[in-house]
């Protein structure tokens, strides 16, 4: 039986998500929500997601501000996100926990683009480990019944098709960043 395109469609689709996430927590001197998408808190005695127990906004492009749903996390949260290494300095100011967002030097953003060129290169690397794996599944369907030589064939010219459509998305989305990176 032939592998369908929708099986393995949907693998490149989580490999491409994992990488647009991690992109997004490479911060580029303006607040977004997203820099804390990555930070856990200790909270009932167990470890939960920033947004899963808080509110985050922007009020504006160089400050964050977190309303937990439960004051009593304040000193939690402060605490998860200068352990979380984003450089981030949180100040608990009454109910909320305020988070002012430095704009980036030259010298950190140049930082940022090369860590972004590793985080690229690693989404590449699961695009081809998901390759591999696909077609190792449509060689073993060499000697089944109804299943030609040709068919194998068109079966692996659609996946490194499928595969040249993803790493081009890939990169069009690396360059999207790198250039919010290098922006001042």
């Amino acid at each position: 039986m032939p592998i369908h395109k929708a099986n393995y469609l949907e693998k490149f689709e989580k490999t491409l998500n994992h990488a647009r996430d991690e992109f997004a927590t490479l911060r580029t001197g303006k607040a977004s929500a997203q820099l804390l998408d990555s930070v856990t808190v200790e909270a009932y005695g167990s470890k939960m997601f920033l947004h899963e127990i808080a509110s985050i906004s922007t009020p504006d492009t160089q400050l964050l501000i977190i309303k937990p749903w439960d004051k009593s996390l304040l000193s939690n949260i402060e605490k998860a996100v200068q352990l979380a290494q984003l450089n981030l300095n949180p100040v608990v100011d009454g109910e909320i926990v305020r988070i002012a967002v430095p704009a980036l030097t030259q010298e950190r953003r140049q930082e940022m683009v090369k860590i972004l060129q590793q985080k690229t290169e690693e989404a590449k690397v699961m695009l081809r480990n998901v390759r591999a794996d696909l077609r190792r599944d449509i060689e073993k369907q060499k000697g089944e019944a109804g299943i030609s030589e040709d068919d194998i064939k068109v079966e692996m010219e659609e996946l490194d098709e499928v595969v040249r459509e993803y790493v081009a998305q890939l990169e069009a989305m690396a360059k999207k960043k790198e250039i919010e990176l290098l922006n001042i």
